[in-house]
């Protein structure tokens, strides 16, 4: 295990009096100042025996403080380097695009290189945010999806993230590049999703299966592909990759759920799609209310290259222009 962050306690000295708690705090401990911040939101630091209750506090002579960070990173989760790319940065939470082919957390067979690693490498105080292995985690998405993933950077922003994610409280909309496009630019996908009794390592519409509700907007279309944003209520594995298949219109690019409909297009346009390497998937934008603060929080990842590159190889035209984002009622 990585060595804890020291714990202690002292009574505060006249020399301190009228000093704001998170500069003393971290003079002392020789810390980064927005760390013990941190700490004190999160309840990490207490006075006379309570909570400190703001970062600016002007501290009293004679007060005790005490202070107990939290506990070390699990040994799945170790410090690697690697780019984050950052959406979003505050005391309370961190946003990321995450490119394709990069797996969130540790899991089976995969024990490095995720998300994770790079993310207490940049962010040590991470490290005790939420459960072993998934440090800061709230939610996720598949390797071959990009886009908008949002991190806990204290334990209280991460307990209020997941009731709000597991709450519905999130407005997430993904771009995905499908076979086609459904006879109506919009609609509602309602079928449940459960394991392929054929296959238990996929997933399908089954009769059995978890309520599973995803809204669709077709947003171009050129043939033989269609440009879809998709709108998650619910957030059952593969969701969007079984949904769109359930509907005839499977993800361009999936291994698992999509079909080789490439085959009898000329080469040139046939070849990128059919050696597309991951699911035309991208999160693109979610909007959620600030875990502390509660204000409106949008965050939107640009589209990535490949996605529009195969757009623009596969149909010849050139990538279309997107609405502007909204907030859904």
């Amino acid at each position: 295990m990585t060595a804890r962050l020291p714990a202690g306690n002292l009574r505060v000295p006249a020399a301190w009096q009228g000093e704001r708690l998170d500069r003393a705090l971290a003079a002392h401990l020789e810390l980064p100042r927005s760390r013990v911040a941190q700490w004190i939101r999160s309840g990490w630091v207490r006075l006379d025996g309570a909570p400190a209750g703001k970062t600016g506090e002007a501290l009293r002579s004679g007060q005790e403080l005490a202070w107990e960070p939290p506990s070390p990173v699990d040994d799945r989760v170790r410090p690697e380097s690697g780019e984050l790319v950052l959406l979003h940065e505050d005391l309370d939470l961190l946003a990321f695009d995450k490119p394709p082919d990069l797996v969130v957390h540790p899991g089976a067979g995969r024990p490095t290189g995720t998300l994770v690693h790079r993310l207490v490498d940049r962010y040590p105080e991470v490290a005790g945010v939420g459960g072993a292995g998934r440090p800061g985690i709230v939610h996720r998405l598949d390797r071959g999806t990009s886009g908008v993933l949002v991190v806990a950077r204290t334990p209280r922003a991460h307990e209020r993230l997941c009731r709000a994610f597991a709450g519905r409280e999130v407005d997430k909309r993904y771009l995905g590049i499908t076979w086609g496009a459904p006879r109506s630019s919009e609609g509602v996908i309602e079928a449940p999703i459960g394991r392929d009794p054929r296959d238990r390592k996929r997933m399908a519409v089954v009769a059995r299966g978890r309520p599973a509700r995803t809204d669709y907007r077709v947003l171009a279309s050129a043939a033989p592909l269609a440009l879809v944003e998709f709108r998650l209520h619910t957030g059952r594995t593969h969701q969007i990759r079984v949904h769109a298949r359930h509907i005839g219109h499977p993800l361009v690019g999936d291994p698992v759920y999509g079909e080789a409909r490439w085959r009898g297009l000329p080469g040139a346009r046939a070849r990128p799609l059919a050696t597309f390497p991951r699911p035309a998937l991208h999160a693109w934008r979610l909007a959620l209310a600030h875990p502390i603060s509660a204000a409106p929080l949008a965050l939107e990842a640009p589209v990535p290259e490949d996605l529009q590159t195969l757009w623009t190889v596969a149909t010849g035209q050139a990538w279309p222009a997107l609405p502007p984002a909204t907030r859904a009622p």
